[in-house]
């Protein structure tokens, strides 16, 4: 009986404290600065795409502007990679997909992105993270010097994640929100 009464108790703190952590919300303000900053994230990882995509790019360029991208991500996101002459989509890990970038066979690879905007509002999950979805246009074209050339243009759907976090500044802890960037999944690839 006595046990039943401790666990009992623990339970009821246990839930006190995931419902208070749950039920944490993001003022308007804030949520105004949490949207700018994970649009400024897409925005960062287009310029990253663009910069490792390109052939000219010096290999050891590649590999630090690689190493800048993935620190943008949440531990095992995947991205998406389609073509038009199949109907399949191959999903790569974060690294892999900038590796499988490098290694494409052309002598010039453009890629931009371009309407970039929200489609769907922060959701508050069960753990207090929040999440919602930015959605893109790439366009990309490749060519290479034999006359070999590609083009297509693929709207890409991307898992953005808000948390809070804390960090330890001058003998405080300082709590701020989090952005990072979850899978980035293929919608439809066109011509």
């Amino acid at each position: 009986m006595k046990f039943s009464v401790i666990y009992f108790c623990l339970f009821l703190i246990g839930l006190t404290s995931f419902s208070a952590h749950a039920q944490e919300t993001i003022s308007p303000d804030r949520k105004l600065a949490i949207d700018s900053l994970a649009l400024e994230k897409v925005r960062d990882l287009s310029k990253y795409i663009s910069i490792i995509g390109n052939k000219d790019t010096p290999f050891s360029e590649a590999n630090r502007v690689i190493d800048r991208a993935e620190e943008l991500f949440a531990s095992g996101a995947e991205i998406g990679v389609s073509s038009l002459s199949s109907n399949e989509i191959t999903y790569y890990g974060v690294r892999g997909y900038f590796e499988h970038l490098m290694a494409l066979n052309y002598d010039q690879v453009t890629i931009k992105w371009y309407d970039i905007q929200y489609i769907s509002d922060l959701e508050q999950q069960p753990d207090g993270t929040f999440v919602g979805v930015i959605t893109i246009y790439q366009r990309f074209e490749g060519t290479s010097d034999d006359g070999l050339e590609y083009k297509d243009t693929t709207k890409k759907d991307i898992t953005v994640f808000v948390q809070k976090k804390e960090t330890q500044i001058g003998g405080r802890i300082i709590d701020f929100w989090d952005v990072l960037l979850g899978d980035i999944r293929v919608a439809e690839t066109t011509t």
